[in-house]
């Protein structure tokens, strides 16, 4: 009967973790989740599951903490144990602050839904007391941001910048007026500061370079309090991929290289390969080709190498980054057929879930066509650009449209004039001519 229940059996049940099987998963998923190194075993539950309850050790505490968004006292269990969190984070002064339960779903997965991406399949248990917040939460507004992550890379940061500010400022209402214990306080605040650094991306796509400064300072901020060299690594890749697109390699060199001595530490090749890639564009830029050779090298050769995983923001980096990086380096310095085959072999390799990139690699091609004097086969490429553009926002790519059309109006051909003239049209319709 449900009188002879415990506290912690009746919150179990209510969360769908009355089998220990699935108690167990929900556990380990959420210890992995906050990094904490806890386990329990079959039997530790049971035991728990009883009118008297042993106090779990301070690791689990944490862990049940915010699984179930109640202070594990609430749940039966003796404690809190030496160096436990006894209250739930809150705002001073918010005592009386909860987060309206429909309000919080409307939010959290209103971009999935906006860029019609499917929703998550089980639905949220519903907030705590005290409009107290668990795994659930922190879980879902993930899956926004990796959304979001999703529709750039098909879709480019002029449309998506604008969701993506919405939910930044979704994370940041949770944290200041919802209840949560301190260590999924941490993982908010990170969620935070990821959420603003590709708000930041997003404008520097938009070609909003004043507004990506700014997200990106508010992340390096979040990334320094916290301490997480994964955060600070992706803030100073992209601060050194801006300086470079604006004029101002030798930051962008120094950026890459402050960037580079924490990807080391963090010990990913591949990103520290990813690194590698904004030091040899910088390079580049500055016309040092023997050093930026060096680096393009050395980031071939990391690529290739077994060591930590990538972070998942750098799942775009791979051979088709590693050829457009080579071709562009080729281009700088006037070696304009070699820039051609390896522009092709990018375009070839990028994945079409890329459609952002795969529309700036086109682009990219026909402007070393039109440079290595290969003018009919350059227009053709300008114009069939055209098709992938109808689904991208991408101030950047817009921008690389209008180099495009100019260096082909200074070509006397047929194919090219008529080229002029479809672009042209395109980018007054755009209202980017």
């Amino acid at each position: 009967m449900a009188d002879d229940l415990t506290p912690f059996e009746c919150a179990c049940i209510e969360h769908g973790w009355q089998k220990p099987a699935d108690f167990l998963r929900a556990f380990e998923a959420t210890a992995s989740l906050l990094g904490e190194t806890a386990t329990v075993t079959d039997r530790q539950f049971r035991r728990w599951r009883q009118p008297l309850p042993p106090a779990p050790r301070l690791r689990a505490w944490r862990v049940l903490q915010v699984m179930f968004g109640v202070h594990p006292t609430e749940l039966g269990f003796p404690g809190p144990p030496p160096g436990a969190t006894v209250g739930n984070a809150h705002l001073p002064g918010e005592e009386g602050t909860n987060v309206d339960r429909r309000e919080f779903l409307n939010d959290s997965i209103g971009v999935a839904a906006a860029a019609g991406l499917p929703r998550p399949v089980k639905r949220l248990t519903p907030a705590g007391r005290d409009g107290a917040i668990g795994t659930a939460h922190l879980l879902e507004l993930r899956e926004g941001l990796r959304s979001l992550y999703q529709l750039d890379d098909s879709y480019g940061g002029g449309d998506v910048l604008s969701l993506a500010i919405r939910h930044l400022r979704r994370v940041r209402r949770v944290i200041n007026t919802a209840r949560y214990p301190e260590a999924l306080g941490r993982q908010l605040q990170l969620l935070e500061g990821e959420t603003a650094e590709h708000c930041a991306w997003l404008a520097y796509d938009a070609d909003e370079q004043d507004s990506a400064r700014q997200y990106w300072g508010e992340a390096l901020t979040t990334a320094t309090m916290l301490r997480d060299d994964s955060l600070e690594i992706l803030v100073l890749a992209g601060l050194s991929l801006q300086a470079s697109y604006e004029g101002r390699p030798r930051d962008g060199y120094n950026l890459a290289r402050a960037a580079q001595d924490r990807a080391t530490r963090y010990g990913s090749p591949t990103l520290q390969s990813l690194i590698g890639v904004r030091e040899v564009r910088a390079l580049s830029l500055m016309r040092d080709r023997k050093a930026a050779t060096r680096a393009l090298s050395e980031s071939m050769r990391l690529v290739e190498r077994d060591g930590r995983p990538r972070p998942e923001w750098a799942a775009f980096h791979g051979p088709a980054e590693l050829d457009y990086c080579q071709g562009l380096h080729y281009m700088e310095i006037g070696h304009y057929p070699a820039a051609v085959a390896f522009m092709r072999t990018a375009l070839a390799r990028q994945d079409s879930a890329y459609g952002r990139n795969r529309a700036l690699y086109r682009l990219t091609l026909t402007s070393a066509l039109v440079k290595a004097g290969e003018a009919d086969e350059a227009a053709a490429h300008a114009v069939e650009s055209l098709e992938h553009l109808e689904e991208v926002e991408s101030g950047r790519v817009m921008k690389r449209l209008i180099e495009v059309k100019d260096l082909l109006s200074k070509v006397d051909a047929t194919s090219t004039r008529q080229a002029v003239e479809q672009l042209t049209e395109y980018a007054h319709a755009k209202g980017a001519a």
